[in-house]
């Protein structure tokens, strides 16, 4: 486990830090923990300092959000593997170990998660991973174990070793070579679907990510940003169209693009007349956004290698996660045809 690094990015979450460091620390050994402040206006720095004086500490002098935080961070980190671990995850004893085995015995891999559940229902997936992430045809990320905001309870269905589209940035375990040749994480994206970006890229450069059953974490969720917070909402819309233009090839953006517009302007009328208007105007301001940037996003796109056709059969949901939830009601991923 010498030649493993977890790497806390943390921004004001002092009270995470003091309830889920010290778990870390009792089930990972031989491992280096890190923490990486994101310029927290909390007393972080200083609770880090005064209780745990042996933890290395990075200190990044200005709020660089996940993306390019953990970017600054890792460029300080030398290690074979590196665990990007949120600060609100209780991990369990051995978390580590059948991860790192996994990847040792397969230097394919490139990256990959275990099993994530929810730290508040202990016996149901969380959001942010749970099962593995999967992508459908229009770019829409789901999860075994999670399709929109339902979430399965955890009865062993997804207790296996599989490939899987994306790992959740929750906790990621990533090959350190791999992360530097792919440029690391996109920073235009602040914070959410950076990983699937990722994620996206390891797929089309050939090498493999993978779910891990065997090991398992307890993710609170919501640490950063909660699920109903506009900003949130509009990182999400913003970012999920960005994911979709930069990693497609034309062929596919010529229809998928229009789908994915027409579908986040339902959603932005479906915001304001029945939920929040602040998340529909979030959701308008994505796509401005995204429509603004995109001669930055072509330049990144041109520079991408595009995956393969049988990668692409073989990962990527060739159904509409969105038909399947919402018109025909379907909501276990093992019940998607």
């Amino acid at each position: 486990m010498d030649n493993v690094s977890i790497v806390i990015l943390n921004f004001n979450g002092r009270a995470y830090l003091e309830r889920f460091l010290p778990g870390v620390l009792a089930n990972s050994p031989g491992c280096e923990v890190i923490v990486a402040d994101n310029n927290s206006s909390d007393d972080s720095v200083q609770y880090l300092k005064s209780n745990f004086p042996n933890i290395r500490l990075i200190i990044i002098d200005e709020n660089q959000g996940y993306s390019q935080g953990y970017n600054t961070a890792l460029t300080q980190v030398t290690s074979k593997y590196y665990v990007l671990l949120n600060s609100d995850v209780e991990v369990t004893p051995g978390w580590v170990e059948p991860m790192v085995g996994s990847m040792d015995a397969d230097p394919t891999i490139a990256a990959a998660q275990p099993k994530i559940l929810d730290f508040n229902q202990r016996d149901r997936f969380e959001y942010a991973g749970a099962g593995g992430g999967q992508l459908d045809i229009l770019g829409y990320p789901f999860c075994r174990g999670r399709l929109f905001l339902t979430l399965e309870k955890d009865q062993g269905q997804y207790d296996d070793f599989q490939r899987i589209f994306w790992a959740t940035g929750a906790c990621l375990f990533i090959r350190s070579d791999v992360f530097h040749e792919l440029g690391g994480l996109d920073p235009d994206f602040f914070a959410h679907m950076e990983e699937i970006d990722l994620c996206w890229r390891i797929n089309a450069a050939g090498y493999k990510v993978m779910y891990n059953g065997s090991s398992k974490v307890y993710h609170v969720g919501g640490g950063t940003l909660q699920r109903t917070n506009p900003r949130k909402t509009y990182l999400n819309f913003r970012n999920g169209l960005t994911l979709l233009y930069k990693n497609s090839s034309t062929k596919e953006l010529i229809w998928k693009l229009p789908a994915r517009i027409i579908l986040d302007i339902i959603a932005a009328v479906k915001f304001t007349l029945f939920d929040s208007p602040k998340d529909g105007l979030a959701v308008i301001k994505a796509n401005l956004h995204f429509l603004q940037k995109l001669s930055i996003t072509a330049e990144k796109r041109r520079q991408i290698k595009k995956m393969n056709s049988s990668d692409r059969h073989q990962l990527i949901y060739k159904g509409s996660i969105v038909f399947q939830y919402f018109m025909k009601g379907i909501r276990k991923y093992n019940d998607l045809p």
